[in-house]
């Protein structure tokens, strides 16, 4: 039995798990985190991804825990109301759609869940080389003993180090977007039911909405800016602090909420281009293959997507007697025009979000199945 190591639990290594070895094959996920990833925002599972987790038998569960809002409200720099909706919503589209949004952590849990007994899962270690002959894949770990697999897999997001070991410095393949988020929870002071309430001015601005049945708030902080990420976490929250010093309503309480949370996530919001997204036997799915950033509200349905689409040309291959080259390059083929319409959704209309038009395009635009 062919042996593939997975670099990343979140969901596209999580979901890749699973369909690995509906195909006869025995993976291992190697994820950094000591333990299954909690906090993150919420995520949209959309189109052609609904199917995918309907094949894995999630959908009725997945269901179960989404978000149920009933609208939201954009407010001005004072706290004015200047726009309201109870149609749709920024973070999930029309309410009245099939596509389901729910909490990262909500869904890593139940893709986890799903995948137990299929894989094995090491916790708390990661990568730190990779060397590969006619053998297989030698790879060696920060912490566990070294071990050879016939094939690697990244699927460790946007700062993928299985990338940067295989195919070069992560400056040679991404491309910023030019705005940066900072995401955290925290209580529900706000008293929101289910409810989004939206505030920009100017290049600044956030996203507020209730879950966990209103107990608990996600907060998104954004602001426009070239620079690079800043990495440590006090900088973080003092320059969140000062890009929001010019709006007013609540930005007080939420950046005492920023400062006291202990779960929040910073970073540049940044697309990953590359020519191919396989070298030799090591191969790149979702975020670090082709990340179209949260701007585009796409990414876990391409990790759903490209998890599926790579496993089922792996199983593929095996059964035809092909090497894995064949099917790398049959899931490249596939997934690349899928990939290109997801990302541009994410520069369609910079500052806001994509036509519906284009989104209902792209979420749709790949078949699950070869004709």
């Amino acid at each position: 039995m062919k042996t593939v190591l997975v670099s990343g639990g979140g969901i596209a290594g999580t979901a890749l798990a699973f369909w690995l070895h509906r195909h006869g094959f025995a993976p291992t996920v190697v994820e950094l985190a000591p333990g299954p990833r909690t906090g993150g925002q919420a995520v949209d599972v959309r189109g052609v991804a609904l199917d995918v987790v309907e094949r894995m038998g999630v959908g009725e569960p997945m269901r179960a825990v989404r978000t149920r809002m009933r609208g939201m409200s954009v407010l001005d720099a004072d706290g004015n109301e200047v726009h309201r909706s109870t149609e749709e919503t920024y973070s999930s589209g029309r309410l009245d759609s099939a596509d389901v949004e729910l909490l990262r952590e909500d869904l890593v849990a139940i893709l986890a869940e799903r995948a137990a007994g299929a894989a094995e899962f090491v916790h708390g270690d990661s990568i730190t080389a990779l060397r590969e002959d006619e053998h297989g894949v030698h790879v060696t770990f920060e912490h566990g003993e070294p071990r050879t697999f016939d094939l690697v897999v990244g699927a460790d997001g946007l700062h993928s180090r299985v990338r940067r070991l295989a195919f070069g410095p992560e400056e040679r393949f991404l491309r910023p977007l030019g705005t940066h988020v900072a995401i955290f929870g925290a209580d529900n002071f706000l008293g929101l039911e289910d409810w989004q309430v939206w505030q920009r001015d100017g290049e600044a601005g956030y996203g507020v909405y209730p879950v966990r049945d209103n107990r608990e708030l996600r907060v998104t902080f954004g602001w426009m800016s070239e620079e690079p990420a800043e990495r440590d976490a006090e900088a973080v929250r003092k320059l969140v602090a000062e890009r929001m010093a010019e709006l007013r309503w609540e930005t007080p309480r939420l950046l005492e909420a920023l400062h006291r949370s202990t779960d929040f996530y910073a970073d540049a919001m940044a697309q990953v281009h590359l020519d191919r997204w396989s070298a030799g036997r090591t191969v790149l799915l979702g975020d670090a293959g082709y990340c179209a950033s949260p701007l585009s509200g796409q990414g876990t349905s391409l990790a759903l997507v490209g998890a599926y689409l790579l496993a089922d040309e792996l199983g593929r291959a095996r059964t035809a007697g092909e090497g894995h080259a064949a099917a790398f390059d049959r899931y490249e083929r596939r997934m690349r025009p899928f990939v290109g319409l997801n990302q541009a959704l994410a520069t369609e209309n910079p500052g806001g979000p994509a036509s519906e038009e284009s989104v209902e395009r792209a979420k749709n635009a790949i078949s699950l199945d070869q004709d």
